[in-house]
């Protein structure tokens, strides 16, 4: 259920007359009525008979845009395709630019397995970007057609580099690769139907995958969550016939100085429970366990890589349905570590599995907590479709903030007002599970604070990410962003828990 496909990624130098690939991947920019082919491998009068092609079919550069066209003279391939950089000038081309390139290129190619990638890439970091970029647009899902698609999937790239035997390069393409692994197993698990995916075969899924990690599982049925007093997720699982599970994942190194928790929230369909939400668009709802996926991935990420981290993630799994034994508006539970929440809205589910989760994650004490959730729609109204709302202790906040521009992915700081903690009052539990509706991404994260333990009297530190808006793309796909899953935010939480083990 998680991808198990690989792909090679090879560094060569920048001769390629002699390396045969199904496809060549050059870059392409646009100045004026000017069409340049990008640090072209090709020599000087193919390069110019290429532009002069480019700019009759009107080629324009930008972002995206992709012309195939057939093989040259001087090359081993059948086609070229030419992506368009999305900038005017070289100067222009930043690292992120550069990896969406790649994987737009990725994306969008067809009929082959082997390709060269000949973009400008003149250092170590731009050849790990196009790496990366390589990595996240190579993917497909169709794990439920009955008919395949005869296609062939890109298996094996090789980046075309004059610094192709850097010693760095061969560990910065590792990690690409690994990093690639984890985005699309995330992709994985979002994109699964809720009748595959479900509380117990996502727990199942984890343990099966966990096999050839460092990693402990340890799942949580229905009858320890009840004993162990899990309110919030047996409160929202309740009503389903597919019961609640909590998984705990953990990877220990022996030299580990540090210990970072994860908890994502892994509602695997959400109807709203009694609170039922309109029909159009629910089918979406498969993808509320978004953050229990990235989570997991990460930590199956930072094992891989073998971070001298500690880390543990808490996926809080349970299915939101309407049913005899569902939790109704009104309704008083009473979560893990023993405070009681009055549900006046049943579609404000993620917040209270996620309050179980926060709370038996703080009793190990981590040194930062980070929760990670599909949560509010008002994150989406806020800020887009494509940026992530991070809130919390101000230095965790900024520092996922400051991991997720430096891998490229859009987040951006929010406070916490302390004016909407008088919102959630309950009349008559410790908490209501909704506040005021307006600033509701923040509520919900006020909401969730209250939930985050203390060490030697102090608040552990702690992080909260709403990625409601850029976690499923019903748009067109871009960049290396697919439609449906997009795996967001693990490479985000991976640089931070490599800055975190001292790696970055």
């Amino acid at each position: 259920m998680i991808n198990s496909s690989d792909l090679t990624l090879t560094a060569i130098g920048a001769d390629i007359k002699r390396k045969n690939a199904d496809t060549l991947i050059l870059g392409v920019l646009k100045k004026d009525d000017k069409v340049s082919i990008a640090a072209s491998p090709l020599a000087a009068e193919t390069t110019a008979a290429l532009e002069q092609s480019l700019l009759t079919l009107n080629v324009a550069g930008s972002a995206d845009e992709v012309t195939l066209l057939p093989a040259v003279e001087g090359t081993k391939v059948k086609t070229i395709l030419f992506i368009g950089l999305g900038v005017k000038e070289l100067s222009e081309l930043t690292d992120e630019k550069l990896r969406r390139a790649a994987g737009s290129a990725a994306r969008q190619l067809s009929n082959a397995k082997t390709a060269i990638f000949a973009l400008p890439a003149d250092s170590t970091e731009q050849v790990a970007a196009v790496a990366e970029g390589v990595a996240l647009g190579s993917y497909r899902y169709e794990n439920f057609r009955s008919k395949k698609n005869d296609k062939p999937v890109l298996t094996e790239a090789f980046i075309a580099t004059a610094v192709a035997t850097s010693k760095d390069l061969p560990s910065l393409l590792k990690r690409a690769a690994i990093i690639g692994r984890a985005v699309r197993g995330t992709r994985d698990l979002i994109n699964a139907p809720a009748n595959i995916l479900y509380p117990e075969s996502f727990a199942s899924a984890v343990k099966d995958h966990s096999k050839s990690l460092p990693l402990k599982v340890t799942i949580f049925d229905e009858k320890r969550l009840t004993k162990e007093g899990f309110g919030g997720l047996m409160g929202v699982g309740g009503g389903s016939v597919r019961q609640p599970r909590m998984v705990k994942v953990e990877y220990s190194p022996s030299k580990a100085a540090k210990h970072l928790a994860l908890i994502g929230k892994g509602i695997t369909f959400d109807t709203g429970g009694i609170s039922i939400k309109p029909a159009a668009g629910m089918h979406a709802m498969k993808s509320d366990m978004s953050g229990a996926a990235a989570v997991y991935n990460t930590i199956a990420a930072v094992a891989e890589l073998g971070l001298d981290l500690k880390v543990t993630a808490w996926l809080c799994l349970a299915e939101n349905m309407p049913g005899g034994a569902s939790t109704r508006p009104g309704d008083v539970l009473t979560m893990f570590g023993g405070k009681t929440v009055e549900v006046l809205n049943t579609d404000a589910e993620g917040r209270l599995v996620m309050a179980d989760g926060l709370a038996a994650a703080s009793l190990e004490n981590p040194d930062v907590l980070i929760d990670i959730a599909t949560l509010t729609g008002a994150q989406m109204l806020a800020l887009g479709l494509r940026t992530a709302g991070i809130m919390g202790n101000e230095q965790v906040r900024d520092d996922l903030v400051a991991a997720s521009d430096a891998v490229g992915e859009l987040a951006w700081g929010m406070p916490l007002p302390e004016e909407l903690r008088p919102t959630i009052e309950s009349q008559v539990a410790d908490l209501a599970n909704i506040g005021e509706r307006m600033g509701g991404m923040m509520t919900a994260a006020v909401f969730l604070e209250e939930f985050v333990g203390e060490n030697n009297g102090q608040k552990i530190p702690w992080a909260h990410i709403d990625f409601a808006g850029p976690a499923f793309n019903e748009g067109s796909a871009w960049g290396y962003t697919p439609k449906n899953g997009t795996g967001s935010q693990v490479r985000t939480l991976v640089a931070f828990a490599e800055k975190m083990s001292g790696t970055r």
